[in-house]
């Protein structure tokens, strides 16, 4: 298990005052968490990168945690209302202030695009309900798009979810099957 450690997300939009105060603050509490992690415990931990859409208090802050030198690395306040491009400008920036060699972490997108964009950019891990909303609302994800697959036309189809696919699914399991 991964625990996190505590941040304030900041909104957006957000002046540079607050998201400064704020990451300060995030600073200071990924400060305590690790103190009392090494005295009580080895769980992983994850440090918090903030500083809302402000590159300087992003570096600041990947800064300040690579320097604490935790488990992983998660990139926090993004998709949280700012343009798309903006999103993407501020991950851009982010990603490569934090080590290769250790797990990071994009907080809280919501579609595929994102995943997309994120693992183009460095991004290793994410926390996200589009995979499973889509499932619970009868569609798979495929190559060629969703697929509603409680469709009348797959009750008798035997055949595998993406053609050409050798993943575990679409090798063992029919559109029936999964119907």
């Amino acid at each position: 298990d991964i625990a996190m450690a505590f941040d304030e997300c900041i909104p957006y939009p957000a002046d540079h005052d607050y998201a400064k105060r704020s990451t300060a603050r995030t600073t200071r509490w990924a400060h305590r968490c690790q103190e009392a992690r090494k005295a009580h415990d080895r769980q992983g931990m994850f440090g918090i990168v903030q500083g809302g859409m402000y590159k300087d208090l992003r570096k600041q802050s990947a800064e300040e945690l690579v320097a604490m030198d935790f488990d992983g690395y998660s990139i926090g306040g993004l998709s949280v209302g700012e343009p798309h491009d903006l999103m993407n400008e501020i991950l851009e920036y982010t990603t490569p202030l934090l080590p290769t060699n250790k797990a990071r972490y994009l907080m809280g997108v919501g579609t595929a695009d994102c995943l997309v964009e994120g693992v183009a950019r460095g991004i290793d891990m994410f926390d996200c309900v589009y995979p499973t909303r889509v499932a619970r609302n009868g569609m798979a994800m495929t190559w060629s798009g969703r697929l509603n697959i409680r469709n009348a036309q797959f009750a008798h189809d035997w055949g595998p979810l993406e053609e050409g696919c050798q993943c575990y699914t679409c090798k063992n399991y029919s559109r029936a099957y999964i119907r």
